[in-house]
């Protein structure tokens, strides 16, 4: 989806696409639930003077430099939450007819998906528990997580290329007015958003079943709660890539 055929560029290969990146989600989901909060993992900084932040921002900037040298963030699917960080790829970049419009460069909304998900997500699917000192492995699979929903939600920009190559008459005088109430509305799809609340609960309760060899039918309590997925997606996920849609198309303006 990066570059290449734009004959490609369809809803049907976006919304695959999209199908995938929820089960990466709650696989995610499943491994950093594991862990209880471990609140000191963002809040506490590190001992030496010349690094700030929290223990968590500098695992994290470490490893966006370092996959940013082996070129991940060539790639117009991944977003780094922290772009002054970044180093030099030693990956050339690939000649390729790219498929979004310039204007996908500047969105970005990395920082609120990193706010709501210590200030809000966490806390609804983590135990409070005390520390249990796991720090590098909870940061591992928080960046995991992180990068996974960052993937889906800026994958909007994408969504919103194909709905207007596909409607430009009736997206272009909202753009051109800057109306973001209209554009929002016009991307806004009830039945779509409810089937996807269904099938990631569905998903959760599957992917989160215990497999035993057991022939028993008893019902064993799954490892994460389906209904929290499903919020998950309604609160979040699914309003934040409307925002990335909404920006990508008032930023479109050629």
């Amino acid at each position: 989806m990066a570059c290449g055929d734009d004959g490609k560029l369809s809803l049907d290969s976006i919304r695959d696409s999209l199908i995938r990146q929820e089960d990466t989600i709650i696989f995610n989901l499943i491994e950093r639930i594991k862990f209880p909060i471990n609140p000191t993992l963002y809040k506490q900084q590190l001992p030496p003077s010349n690094i700030s932040g929290s223990f968590f921002q500098y695992l994290f900037q470490e490893t966006e430099a370092l996959q940013s040298k082996v070129g991940r963030y060539l790639s117009p699917e991944e977003n780094p939450f922290f772009p002054d960080n970044l180093s030099d790829s030693i990956i050339p970049l690939t000649k390729c007819t790219p498929v979004l419009h310039p204007a996908a460069e500047s969105v970005n909304v990395n920082e609120k998906i990193l706010d709501i998900y210590i200030n809000q997500m966490l806390p609804l699917f983590c135990t409070e528990a005390d520390d249990d000192a796991n720090f590098a492995t909870t940061a591992a699979c928080d960046i995991q997580l992180l990068q996974a929903l960052s993937r889906r939600i800026h994958y909007g920009k994408f969504v919103a290329e194909v709905k207007f190559r596909d409607s430009t008459d009736e997206y272009k005088p909202f753009i051109l007015a800057q109306d973001r109430d209209a554009l929002m509305k016009l991307l806004t799809f009830e039945a779509v958003e409810e089937m996807v609340k269904k099938r990631v609960a569905k998903k959760a309760k599957v992917f989160g079943q215990e497999v035993t060899l057991n022939d028993s039918v008893e019902e064993m309590k799954g490892k994460i709660d389906p209904l929290l997925v499903s919020r998950l997606y309604d609160e979040w996920v699914m309003p934040l890539t409307k925002l990335v849609e909404v920006e990508y198309l008032l930023r479109r303006l050629d």
